[in-house]
C-alpha cells in the first residue's frame, strides 16, 4: 500500500512538472509584432530589456514600422546575437 502511495506521489508531482514546464515553453514560442507591440511586451524577448524596447518603439515611432524582422537590427545596440535569439519570434505583420 506504501509503495502504491510513493508511485502516485511521483506521477503526480511528474505530471506537474510537464505541466509547468508546457506553459514556459508556449509563452516562450509567443509571436511579437515589433511594429505594435508596447514596452512590456517587446520586454519578453530574449536579451531586450526596459531600454532595448524603449528604444525599438522610440525607432519605430521616428522611421515608420518596420518592413523585415531584421529590421529590428537598425535599432542601436541590437544586433545578429539579439536578433538570432528572437528571429523566430518576431513578427512585422
Amino acid at each position: 500500500m506504501l509503495r502504491k502511495h510513493s508511485l502516485l506521489r511521483i506521477l503526480l508531482a511528474l505530471s506537474l512538472v510537464l505541466v509547468l514546464a508546457g506553459s514556459a515553453m508556449a509563452e516562450g514560442d509567443t509571436k511579437i509584432n515589433i511594429n505594435t507591440a508596447s514596452v512590456e511586451e517587446l520586454v519578453q524577448l530574449e536579451r531586450v530589456g526596459q531600454r532595448y524596447a524603449e528604444r525599438i518603439v522610440a525607432f519605430r515611432e521616428q522611421n515608420g514600422p518596420f518592413k523585415a524582422p531584421e529590421d529590428i537590427m537598425l535599432v542601436a545596440g541590437i544586433g545578429p546575437k539579439i536578433f538570432e535569439a528572437n528571429k523566430d519570434r518576431i513578427v512585422v505583420k
